[in-house]
């Protein structure tokens, strides 16, 4: 275990094994160009505007994680924060791998470690996510996260899709994960 993942797992925590030549790490602000460009490149996600992702780069690195190649390049990420209100409760706000590192268990791998991280050093408990009715590959993504952490899935509309200005919006579903059984033991 490389010591960026032996730091955000702990010291004797498991999750899912990130695919050989990756590593999991925190976001730096450096990184916040290629989050971008591959949150534009994912094609699914809204994305937000490339001085937004520098920011969630320096403000919520720590609810954050992204997956390095073996030059030290983000392929992977998600990013999240703790809702104020509900300190023990991390809602994910993005998920997203590059094209040519998808169908590796990266995403979900990524999701345990960071889990595992914000479990242990913050005391989260439950994790949040909105998602799309369309989006497939999240909603198994969730599910399967929450089948792994022995956690309920409940969810509702969040925002109906009439709620967006730009129109055309579906709504978006929120997902309420928890409690984690043990985010650093996935099962």
């Amino acid at each position: 275990m490389s010591a960026a993942r032996a730091d955000l797992a702990g010291t004797s925590r498991e999750f899912l094994e990130m695919p050989e030549g990756l590593e999991l790490d925190t976001p730096r602000v450096e990184d916040g160009a290629a989050i971008w460009r591959i949150a534009r490149d994912s094609k699914v996600l809204d994305l937000n505007s490339s001085y937004s992702y520098l920011l969630w780069c320096r403000d919520f690195a720590g609810t954050s994680v992204v997956a390095r190649d073996g030059r030290g390049e983000p392929v992977g990420f998600v990013t999240g924060y703790i809702r104020p209100e509900r300190p023990e409760t991390l809602v994910v706000w993005q998920v997203a791998v590059d094209h040519g590192q998808r169908g590796r268990g990266l995403a979900g791998a990524l999701l345990d470690g960071l889990a595992a991280r914000v479990t242990e050093r913050l005391g989260v408990r439950r994790v949040e996510t909105t998602i799309t009715p369309d989006n497939t590959a999240s909603n198994r993504l969730f599910t399967s996260f929450a089948e792994r952490h022995g956690a309920a899935v409940d969810r509702d509309v969040l925002f109906d899709g009439g709620l967006f200005p730009d129109g055309g919006h579906q709504p978006e579903v929120l997902y309420r994960i928890g409690p984690l059984a043990d985010a650093a033991a996935p099962r």
